[in-house]
């Protein structure tokens, strides 16, 4: 705080000691008798072998485990602090390292309200950005060969081990333009030409043409002869449209007011801009609305000004009703036109960026699942692949501040059938928070949770693939029929797979596997974990990434963090069980569409004569209907 110079306004105060070799000593010397206190905890044989049966134990581990992790942390960030103190090269000029394209766009919070607040324009920007780094993840199925080529060490052990024919991942757009591809060099051109077609309907283009449209009807009367005269003279939601022409009207009648009161003393002028710019200058710059503020405040000054610039045989009058009907028309035609072509309707925007949030949630439960809990052999997440987590995981939540400022847009509409209540959205907005939430603990939990720890039994391993398998998909599938409702706005089916049944049948199976206590011996090790550690020996990693492998009693933490793992999931569950639920309130459920009798009458009619049914009678000819 010293060396930016904030200390004076965020603190600390000056009797806190600035010494920063001391902070680190100190930190080292609590971290080392922390680790020894730890150390002795978990060698205490008075602890349970397993934590399922004492949650508040796991709890007090859990509270205590991650300020351990803080404070590695804040040493790192200490030593750094002193070698740029130690450093001190001089002056120096840095150069902006943020990205220029995003330092265009990126404004404070008063010149966001300048604007129009946040508009539309902003959350289609950063949905289109947040879309943008989802598009990698959003992949495509490709199978992989029934037959690799191995090494002759490897090739002994084919004939012990199931073959391994699960495939990858690739994204859709490498295997579209992918020349060397099946795909045809018309089909190639299809899907660029798709693309070009598809970024045209992109909001800037609908801007575009509607204001080109705006400016060509408002050009119209230069072409007509009956009004060329004046043209080259006088240019130029339903609470928006009632607001901003009230603001024209008063502006240019306060305007001709100010003018007229002493035939344009400048004085008196100035007097009039005083009392009638504060309460528009105030609306621009503090009220929810400043666009009908500035609207004001133009007006008043182009009929001021007009008027005070006009020739003496110019009656004030006529200059105020003509600039001032020209504002009018201008302001009424822009908001007809955006309630016509392509209106912006915050509450269907609303539902269909939930929607997106829903698809995006289920990406990244799919990539927590893949990467970080049953990842290939040879394939364990990293610095790099932690530090994309971390970052898709920061968009996502920039996307829910977004959602919430297009849920209070939402506010300022006028639905004509019935009022429109938010508070489904709020809550749906809410629960696919908590469930995002859930997968950011479950994706830090398994950086801690070993499977092999509990299962290094193959066979045991593998009953439970099923389980697992079915678990992953119910929530998958409920978010995809979900997300595809609220995008569609459809109705959602009223029975779904259910996830909470799911996960109970993987929690009571394992529970079997574990009441039957399995054991673990070496020669329980599967021969594919015997290629992996060979695998992982010749690959390169670099990774500081602590895990339970490095950690004083390791399997201790890894039964913890397990407990960890299993909550958020069930939490995941839950929250699942919400979304549905809300879903469900928002665009309704499919039920049971009743059969009246005189249908009912025809039906059994057709069926009668189609069937070999004779006068209500059962004839031999009959089929399984």
């Amino acid at each position: 705080m010293d060396m930016s110079g904030h200390r004076v306004f965020l603190g600390p105060p000056k009797d806190v000691s600035s010494d920063i070799v001391g902070a680190i000593t100190s930190i080292r010397k609590a971290k080392i008798k922390y680790d020894e206190e730890e150390e002795q905890l978990l060698q205490n044989p008075n602890l349970p072998p397993t934590y399922s049966d004492h949650p508040e134990v796991v709890e007090i581990f859990l509270f205590v485990h991650p300020i351990r992790q803080a404070a590695n942390t804040a040493e790192a960030l200490l030593v750094k602090v002193n070698e740029m103190q130690q450093r001190r090269p001089g002056w120096r000029i840095y150069l902006p390292s943020y990205p220029f394209g995003k330092a265009l766009q990126r404004t404070n919070g008063q010149v966001r309200h300048d604007r129009g607040g946040v508009t539309a324009g902003f959350f289609f920007r950063s949905q289109r950005e947040l879309a943008k780094t989802m598009k990698g993840m959003a992949n495509v199925y490709k199978p992989a060969p029934r037959k690799e080529k191995a090494t002759v060490e490897e090739e002994n052990y084919d004939d012990l081990e199931p073959t391994d024919t699960r495939g990858a991942y690739a994204e859709e757009e490498e295997i579209a333009m992918d020349k060397n591809s099946q795909a045809s060099r018309q089909k190639r051109l299809r899907y660029r030409t798709w693309k070009v077609l598809h970024r045209l309907q992109g909001f800037e283009t609908r801007f575009a043409f509607k204001v080109a449209i705006v400016t060509s009807l408002l050009s119209v009367p230069a072409w007509l002869s009956q009004s060329r005269s004046w043209w080259n003279k006088v240019g130029g939601n339903l609470q928006d449209l009632i607001t901003r022409a009230f603001c024209a009207i008063i502006g240019a009648v306060w305007g001709g007011i100010a003018y007229g009161a002493d035939n344009g003393n400048s004085y008196v002028m100035a007097v009039f801009a005083a009392i009638f710019m504060i309460p528009m200058m105030y609306r621009f710059t503090q009220s929810p609305h400043p666009r009908s503020g500035i609207v004001g405040c133009i007006s008043f000054v182009v009929v001021s000004l007009g008027a005070y610039t006009a020739p003496n045989d110019v009656p004030v009058v006529t200059v105020a009703w003509t600039r001032g009907v020209a504002f009018l028309v201008g302001t009424v035609s822009a908001v007809i036109v955006n309630w016509f072509l392509w209106p912006f309707v915050a509450r269907h925007e609303l539902r269909k960026a939930l929607s997106s949030m829903l698809i995006y949630s289920s990406i990244i439960y799919r990539g927590v699942v893949a990467k970080y809990v049953y990842y290939e052999d040879g394939e364990e997440p990293g610095v790099k692949d932690v530090q994309q987590s971390e970052m898709l995981e920061g968009r996502l939540r920039e996307g829910f501040v977004r959602i919430r400022q297009l849920l209070a847009l939402t506010r300022h509409e006028i639905r004509l059938r019935c009022p429109f209540n938010p508070l489904p959205y709020s809550a749906l907005i809410d629960a696919c928070e908590r469930f995002f939430e859930y997968l950011v603990s479950v994706r830090q939990s398994s950086l801690f949770f070993q499977p092999h720890y509990f299962s290094e039994n193959e066979q045991a391993s593998e009953s439970l693939l099923a389980f697992r398998r079915d678990a992953v998909a119910c929530i998958l599938m409920n978010l995809y029929v979900l997300a595809g409702a609220l995008r569609g706005d459809r109705k959602v089916p009223r029975y779904l797979p259910s996830a909470a049944s799911a996960r109970k049948r993987l929690l009571d199976h394992m529970a079997l596997l574990e009441s039957m206590n399995v054991p673990a011996t070496s020669s329980s090790m599967s021969i594919k974990s015997k290629r992996s550690r060979r695998k992982s020996k010749s690959k390169k990693n670099n990774d500081t990434n602590e895990t339970a492998n490095n950690l004083p009693g390791g399997k201790k933490w890894s039964q913890i963090y397990s407990y960890s793992y299993s909550q958020s999931l069930t939490g995941c569950v839950t929250q699942l069980e919400q979304l549905c639920r809300y879903t469900k309130e928002i665009v309704g459920e499919q039920g049971f569409d009743p059969v009246l009798e005189d249908e009912y009458e025809d039906l059994t009619r057709d069926r009668v004569s189609a069937q070999g049914f004779l006068d209500g009678q059962i004839t031999p000819r009959t089929t399984r209907g």
